[in-house]
């Protein structure tokens, strides 16, 4: 469906579900901007992450054959221990790296605490764990780690083995990760760091585990310390 056989070209995949969710992104600063009457309800917030959330779902599932990457057997018992260092690096970076210095535009702070305590908050807090630690960084690495750094090496971005190691790769998409976050010095550290969890293992499936585990460990984080503005 997207060989070039196929005549469609090999980055769509790669780049779909990261795209379906900056819509969503777009679609929702929009409505905040020209309905801030629809936006201020306690159910703006949960509604718009749960649509962008399955839509992602099904971005994925529509392209993930096309991606061998995704479909990559993953071993070593070592990778795993290495990537869950990783992740949890990079969350102690997060949590104590929102100097001002280091953020970038406005940050909407939304508090789930206006659901309630009933279904609707925990389940807003269960879909938002699930679209952070297993969803995004899904199709984050598959657009930055699988498609972009190789793309930085070379345009013909499939010739290129995954995890080769460029300098101007590892920095100018560590660089672009980062400014990707409000938090973009922490953003760019943890690029850094998922990057080199590819370097050393080659299979994508390792940076993705390190990006879900620091998500995970966010999501926690900012359930039982009210530190909403992580999320």
């Amino acid at each position: 469906m997207f060989t070039a056989e196929g005549g469609k070209a090999p980055w769509v995949p790669r780049v779909l579900p990261f795209a379906a969710y900056m819509v969503f992104i777009f679609i929702e600063s929009t409505i905040v901007q020209i309905l801030p009457h629809v936006a201020a309800s306690i159910y703006f917030v949960p509604t718009v992450y749960t649509i962008k959330t399955v839509s992602v779902i099904l971005t994925l599932f529509f392209i993930w054959k096309s991606c061998d990457e995704l479909n990559a057997p993953v071993f070593l018992p070592r990778n795993a221990i290495m990537a869950i260092a990783a992740g949890v690096v990079v969350f102690v970076l997060w949590i104590n790296m929102d100097w001002q210095f280091a953020t970038m535009g406005d940050q909407k702070v939304y508090n789930p605490r206006r659901l309630g305590s009933g279904i609707g908050l925990y389940g807003f807090f269960a879909i938002r764990l699930v679209g952070a630690a297993l969803v995004v960084p899904i199709f984050e690495e598959l657009f930055w780690r699988s498609f972009i750094l190789r793309y930085i090496i070379d345009p013909n971005f499939l010739a290129v083995r995954l995890g080769t190691f460029t300098l101007s790769s590892l920095l100018i998409s560590s660089v672009l990760f980062g400014f990707e976050h409000y938090l973009w010095l922490a953003g760019i550290m943890a690029g850094v760091i998922y990057n080199v969890v590819l370097y050393r293992t080659g299979n994508l499936w390792w940076p993705i585990f390190a990006h879900g585990v620091t998500n995970f460990l966010l999501g926690i984080y900012v359930i039982f310390s009210g530190e909403w503005r992580f999320w």
